[in-house]
């Protein structure tokens, strides 16, 4: 009886230093960070998924640490990599990632999923990817699961402590929209009117996202839509951006702005950060040099004119040195440009990010 006794006890001493551990660790480590969105911030979640929407196959990935393959969509890191980084934090893992357990699920998660909208038609032709509702529900099982472990109180503290990035909307155009001539949606819609719609369906997500814990997001604009090296091959003739979807990204990336202020103005609080992502493409696609590419028509990987056509591939055309193309594939940055993006995020001025970048964020959150 005496031994019995002496095993409960070791054991209740066992759990309660586990459980201070995790307690101690939410109070020392770094902001959780949670993302949700498409190719440009997945980070493998397509790759558990039976989808044709994958980057889990060479050359992608040629730069990341390990020199393989992670599922995203570039030869190295991507925004949220570099994001973490400036947060002191571990890279998140993909949420379908059966890694993704115990104290490593206090470092946050990544919902993002190649292919999706903020339409649920968008991507279809893709088959099994996360659309957004699903990633929000993912986030609702996502503190379930937290909660099991650290409590409610503290799960709710980690959530509304986190950073949050959501990067969703491009997808809505060049895979929905203008994906073949008379689409559905340009049947159903003139292009003004298809970006109000989006913007009421977008409005709903981050009102989602606010009311499941969400007090720190950064909601990036689509970049120049029209300029990526997919739409210089498929609709440009002498090398010129396509009008039509550049003019989509003027009208949406605005709009999407003044959106956020208004979602902010009615909670009372700078919840949502816009960042212009437009811009800030724009700059090293209009004067690559200025950045240390020598182009930023020429994707890296791919084959076609401006190697624009059909996925990276092994058999693909492959550049000898990524950090001089502004592309790494037909739609997505290369290692480099990310880094470039996130240095914006995190310093721009109010031209790049509005009410404020992530340097400011980071700050007033520290004094709070």
């Amino acid at each position: 009886m005496a031994r019995m006794l002496l095993l409960c006890s070791r054991m209740v001493f066992m759990m309660a230093m586990t459980l201070g551990s995790f307690s101690t660790n939410i109070a020392e480590a770094a902001r959780a960070f949670f993302v949700f969105g498409d190719s440009l911030v997945d980070n493998g979640n397509n790759n558990y998924l039976a989808t044709t929407a994958r980057a889990d196959s060479p050359p992608y990935g040629i730069d990341y640490p390990t020199h393989r393959p992670t599922g995203r969509f570039s030869n190295g890191r991507n925004i949220p990599d570099f994001i973490s980084e400036q947060i002191g934090s571990e890279p998140t893992l993909p949420y379908l990632s059966p890694e993704l357990s115990g104290q490593r699920l206090l470092i946050g998660a990544n919902f993002a999923s190649a292919g999706i909208g903020i339409l649920n038609d968008t991507g279809i032709q893709f088959i099994n990817i996360i659309r957004m509702f699903r990633q929000l529900e993912y986030f609702q099982e996502y503190q379930r699961r937290v909660a099991a472990i650290i409590g409610d109180q503290r799960a709710k503290q980690l959530v509304n402590q986190a950073l949050v990035l959501i990067t969703v909307g491009g997808n809505d155009f060049v895979n929905n929209y203008y994906l073949v001539p008379y689409s559905a949606r340009s049947a159903q819609y003139s292009l003004p009117d298809y970006v109000k719609y989006l913007i009421s369906e977008y409005q709903k997500i981050l009102q989602k996202l606010y009311d499941l814990g969400a007090r720190r997001v950064l909601v990036t604009g689509t970049g120049p839509m029209g300029c990526v090296p997919a739409e210089l091959a498929l609709r440009s003739t002498n090398g010129q951006c396509s009008a039509e979807l550049q003019r989509a990204a003027s009208l949406f990336n605005p709009q999407l702005v003044q959106m956020l202020s208004g979602l902010n103005s009615r909670i009372g609080s700078d919840v949502f950060v816009g960042v212009n992502t437009q811009q800030i493409h724009n700059d090293f696609i209009h004067n690559p040099q200025s950045f240390g590419f020598v182009t930023s028509k020429v994707a890296c990987c791919g084959q076609g004119p401006y190697n624009g056509l059909g996925l990276c591939t092994p058999a693909s055309t492959l550049c000898p040195n990524r950090d001089i193309y502004a592309f790494w594939d037909a739609f997505h940055p290369s290692e480099r440009a990310n880094g470039l993006i996130v240095q914006q995020i995190v310093s721009g001025s109010t031209e790049y990010m509005h009410p404020m970048n992530l340097s400011t964020i980071m700050a007033l959150d520290s004094r709070n």
